[in-house]
């Protein structure tokens, strides 16, 4: 088990590192919203890899509280971006 976590965050890193990417060179803000989303949901995703490895409950809490302000980030900024207009 310890092999398959270790591998998947490992995967999980480079996906973050790919996210950061598109996030620094994004064309548009709807592109970096995107791409920070996605940041989000990989560190809410290596959060739960992280509790299944130690089998801490802790974790699960910190994974709902992260979630919930990615969600929160992320329609704000949409609200913004519908009344201001994308450019």
């Amino acid at each position: 088990m310890t092999t398959l976590t270790t591998l998947l965050l490992g995967l999980l890193a480079v996906a973050a590192g790919l996210c950061l990417v598109r996030l620094l060179r994004g064309v548009s803000l709807p592109d970096r919203v995107v791409a920070l989303e996605t940041l989000m949901l990989t560190v809410v995703c290596g959060i739960a890899v992280l509790a299944v490895r130690t089998g801490s409950g802790v974790f699960l809490d910190v994974l709902v509280v992260v979630a919930l302000l990615g969600f929160t980030g992320t329609t704000l900024v949409a609200r913004f971006i519908e009344r201001r207009g994308a450019r």
